[in-house]
């Protein structure tokens, strides 16, 4: 991201007045921090430099608000003066104006038409000031809100800017930053089916052309590619989608899937996993800690953990890598286009070669060559006239 305007954000510890363990700007709204909110706005705005003055204890929490690709500052309470000049005098010469925020509050891209909003007043905790100002003032002691009230002037950049006091107020906002959110997705080129159904944090990013059913859920980290479907009922979580994939009613944990792929319904991919390009996971399929390679097709009831899989490669119904002996978990690796019959346990570690066989009904413990059959099952033996002995009786 290119360096954008400069904003001074203060995080008042305000547990002892309020009794909550975080700061009233960690509270979460839709399970993510109101200073995650804020800041998302505020980039939305311009923002991309941000100085930061937090309680060390907090400072972890904080920092996870921002995206990795804007500047941020935030120095140790002993040298905050100091390293606020330094960030202040290193802005772009064209900035005249710092954004100053001293406590809890929301940004809004457009007026809230809610009558407990509209008649709630611009809070002055959101100000615009000089930077040249600010800077003087950093070479003398002062109070920084009565420099704020002499100085500062409403951030009115945007339509709506008001505070937050209390977890209460934050429920109420809930659906209004939602919305807002998917005000500004609809406005890039996301189709938003129902925009009542449909939960989106605003570190999410999500490609032009993308479609997001009702009942979806996409949090944190996640980004989506151009021309994607995702749901109904599909929960993302720091998940990484490419273009033209579609994820049908499944769940994506800190995983990434390629483009062209195709996900459920009711597929499960857990964290740790890497899905390639033109892969078809189908319903009731569970993949953890794996890496599947492009072309290859799991349609469906298949557990996959704790392995590497080549491309091209097709799965029969029922298979399972049995990674687990109760004391340590082994890895599976099968190589390029490999077969693996219906009702397959493959226990790991094992290593099935490219473009080998392996037959429905299979225990697989054993390596097996490529483009090799494996056979690992009983001989099936025919007893003659067993059922004529063994009738059923009638009651």
């Amino acid at each position: 991201m290119l360096p954008g305007l400069s904003a001074v954000i203060f995080v008042p510890d305000d547990t002892a007045k309020t009794g909550y363990p975080r700061p009233m700007m960690l509270q979460n709204i839709m399970g993510t921090p109101l200073l995650n909110w804020l800041a998302s706005s505020l980039i939305a705005g311009g923002v991309g430099r941000f100085f930061l003055v937090c309680h060390d204890r907090f400072k972890r929490q904080a920092r996870a608000c921002f995206p990795e690709d804007v500047e941020f500052f935030c120095p140790p309470a002993e040298t905050t003066s100091d390293e606020l000049h330094v960030f202040l005098s290193t802005a772009d010469e064209s900035e005249e104006d710092i954004i100053v925020v001293t406590g809890p509050a929301v940004i809004l891209p457009f007026a809230a038409d809610e009558d407990q909003f509209t008649e709630a007043p611009i809070v002055s905790n959101v100000t615009s000031v000089r930077r040249d100002t600010l800077m003087e003032a950093l070479d003398e002691k002062f109070i920084f809100t009565d420099f704020l009230r002499e100085h500062g002037v409403p951030y009115t950049d945007r339509d709506g800017v008001y505070s937050v006091a209390d977890l209460q107020e934050a429920a109420d906002w809930q659906p209004v930053l939602n919305r807002a959110n998917l005000y500004q997705l609809a406005k890039s080129g996301v189709e938003i089916w129902d925009f009542n159904n449909t939960y989106i944090d605003p570190t999410v990013r999500i490609g032009v052309g993308a479609a997001i059913l009702p009942g979806t859920i996409l949090r944190g980290q996640t980004s989506i590619g151009k021309n994607c479907t995702v749901g109904p009922n599909s929960y993302l979580e720091n998940a990484r989608i490419g273009d033209d994939t579609t994820v049908n009613s499944s769940q994506i944990y800190n995983s990434t899937v390629g483009y062209d792929t195709r996900i459920g319904p009711f597929a499960y991919i857990r964290p740790g996993s890497n899905v390639g390009n033109s892969v078809r996971l189908g319903d009731f399929v569970e993949v953890k800690n794996s890496n599947i390679g492009d072309g290859t097709k799991v349609s469906h009831l298949t557990y996959v953990g704790d392995s590497d899989v080549g491309k091209d490669c097709n799965f029969g119904c029922g298979t399972v890598t049995v990674n687990y002996d109760r004391a340590k978990k082994y890895r599976t690796t099968i190589g390029d286009n490999a077969f693996i019959g219906c009702n397959t346990n493959l226990i790991a570690p094992v290593t099935v070669g490219d473009g080998a066989y392996i037959a429905a009904g299979s225990t697989i413990t054993d390596d097996i060559p490529g483009m090799a059959l494996a056979i690992a099952r009983a001989r099936q033996q025919n007893k003659k006239d067993w059922a004529s002995k063994h009738k059923i009786k009638e009651k």
